[in-house]
């Protein structure tokens, strides 16, 4: 299984759509919260050069936001890439 980060926030209402989308397909994840560790969100930022939130990796791969991961899951590649395929 792949490496999956998630930069987010708690009050976010795409990052909460975000995690609800990798929870329902039972992605173990791992969440840094960029408003409760703010120099997270410098990391986030220079990894992904944008800096809205969430922002999502799978491994080194930056898949970009909600919309992103979700057009990824509707177009079936997301199985890919978290079975380690290349998109």
């Amino acid at each position: 299984m792949p490496e999956v980060t998630v930069y987010s926030t708690g009050m976010c209402p795409y990052c909460v759509r975000a995690r609800q989308l990798l929870e329902r397909k039972g992605v173990h994840y791992t969440e840094h919260r960029v408003d409760e560790q703010p120099h997270l969100r410098h990391e986030m930022e220079s990894k992904s050069r944008r800096r809205s939130v969430p922002q999502i990796f799978i491994n080194d791969l930056h898949v970009g936001g909600f919309d992103e991961l979700a057009q990824l899951d509707r177009n079936g590649q997301l199985e890919a890439l978290l079975q380690g395929s290349t998109v």
